[in-house]
């Protein structure tokens, strides 16, 4: 079937049509697409970081001098010291000998690393495009707004971590959701602006299904975001950890135990069966939006690669699954979970990449 699409609205010549500012546009795009890579990473590591219980390891704040590793003996007794005050040291790892605690050390260290040097990654060509006037009108806010939410990502991770040095051998299963929903949408609001600075008009967004599939994406999304917030609380519950089968629990579709805190509503984000529960049903919903999106998208009078995204998201969609399962029969084996992290992301980006695709044509590069 051929594709025909309306003539494009009568649009004025302004200075992003120059060459000039197009390759400019397009040099940040590139670095933004890098700074989403490192991200995606980030997330990757912060989930092997949780999967090897690594994340109550350094219990001081430095940034920037915590960008080195202790460098002596000396310094590594002192920080083991610290960490045998712990209640995860106390309760959990008592007896862990110093060359163990060098192993879990390494993933938080690594991880706060990483953090720092995305910081670094875009605040240093942020700052060059800047002083050398390259920045488009109108992305600087945009700019700004990512490196302030990065800013503030930093403080919600540290934020997360003294949940878990006071009283309990663990962090707050809501702020890691939180820790892992701003650095899903930091990714999310890159990947968005960088498409908009590559392809500010894409053919797919003349389609006349275009707005419906538009709705249909956000749709998606939200279900995406609602399915990874609860599988941030399975992972800070440990929850993954029973009922490793699928799709029975126990022996049931629905679990014996899951209704046993009081008031009811409290067993969906606390009780450890009932968070599993949701999460995989949750997992199923998501599945079945993200399909039929898939399903309308490539039955549409799209342009190939809008096509060619619908299948891709679809394709991971499956995929997704497929890694949740297997992280449950596997009991949390940490290569599993962890592509199964990185899977969230994939889907995510995809589906927002999709949704830009589809975007108004014509329209300012924003969430349409």
């Amino acid at each position: 079937m051929s594709l025909t699409y309306p003539a494009p609205r009568h649009a004025a010549p302004s200075a992003a049509a120059s060459p000039a500012v197009s390759r400019h546009a397009r040099a940040i795009a590139v670095w933004l697409l890098f700074c989403c890579g490192m991200v995606f990473a980030m997330a990757v590591i912060g989930a092997i970081t949780r999967l090897t219980e690594s994340g109550l390891s350094m219990v001081e704040w430095k940034p920037l001098i915590g960008m080195l590793p202790p460098l002596s003996e000396g310094e590594w007794n002192r920080v083991f010291d610290l960490y045998r005050a712990t209640p995860e040291y106390r309760y959990v790892n008592a007896g862990m000998s110093l060359d163990e605690f060098k192993l879990i050390f390494f993933w938080e260290w690594f991880h706060r690393l990483w953090g720092q040097l995305i910081g670094f990654a875009f605040l240093l060509p942020f700052l060059w495009f800047w002083a050398t006037k390259r920045i488009p009108k109108g992305l600087m806010p945009k700019l700004v707004g990512l490196f302030v939410l990065g800013g503030l990502q930093g403080g919600i991770g540290w934020f997360m971590v003294v949940s878990g040095l006071v009283d309990r051998p663990s962090v707050s299963h809501y702020r890691l959701a939180l820790h892992l929903g701003i650095a899903f949408l930091i990714f999310a609001l890159m990947l968005w602006v960088a498409l908009g600075l590559l392809d500010p008009k894409p053919l797919s967004g003349r389609s006349a299904a275009a707005p419906s599939l538009r709705r249909h994406a956000g749709l998606a999304l939200g279900f995406v975001a609602v399915t990874v917030a609860w599988g941030a609380f399975v992972a800070g519950l440990d929850a993954g950890m029973i009922y490793n089968t699928f799709p029975l629990m126990g022996g049931q579709l629905v679990p014996s135990d899951m209704w046993f805190l009081d008031p009811a509503p409290l067993n969906l984000v606390e009780n450890h069966a009932a968070v599993q529960f949701t999460h995989r049903w949750l997992a199923i919903a998501t599945g079945i939006v993200v399909l039929a999106l898939s399903w309308r998208a490539v039955r549409a009078d799209l342009s190939p690669r809008g096509h060619k995204l619908a299948y891709a998201a679809g394709a991971m969609m499956l995929l997704q699954i497929a890694l949740g399962v297997a992280t449950l029969l596997t009991i949390v084996a940490i290569p599993v979970a962890a592509a199964h992290q990185a899977g969230a992301l994939t889907l995510i980006g995809l589906l927002v990449w999709f949704r830009y695709e589809v975007r108004a044509a014509g329209t300012p590069e924003r969430a349409a």
